[in-house]
């Protein structure tokens, strides 16, 4: 009965860093995994971990996906990416739902 304690708070922490890692961008799968397995430390680095949606974005050269500019290879065409020049960086504020291919 004492691993039934431990069992609850460590669903109740995996719920909570799932949430928190999906308000952020991230799967929720994941970060439910990560603090599920350590309760306390997990939650905290969902807490912490930068935001996806907050982060600015640039457009593949090849394909002309929209992809985060820490990305190095384009996820579609495999394409070697280079951060571009500052006017061609996409802000997370002008991302529509139409312009969202990635």
């Amino acid at each position: 009965m004492a691993g039934t304690g431990y069992v609850f708070i460590a669903l109740c922490f995996a719920l909570a860093g799932g949430i928190v890692g999906k308000i952020k961008g991230n799967s929720f799968w994941l970060w439910f995994l990560i603090s599920g397995a350590v309760p306390i430390f997990g939650l905290l680095a969902a807490i912490f971990i930068r935001s996806e949606k907050l982060e600015d974005r640039m457009e593949c050269p090849t394909c002309g996906k929209v992809v985060p500019v820490t990305n190095t290879i384009c996820t579609t065409c495999g394409t070697e990416l280079y951060l571009p020049p500052d006017d061609e960086l996409i802000p997370p504020e002008a991302l529509t739902p139409a312009r969202r291919k990635g």
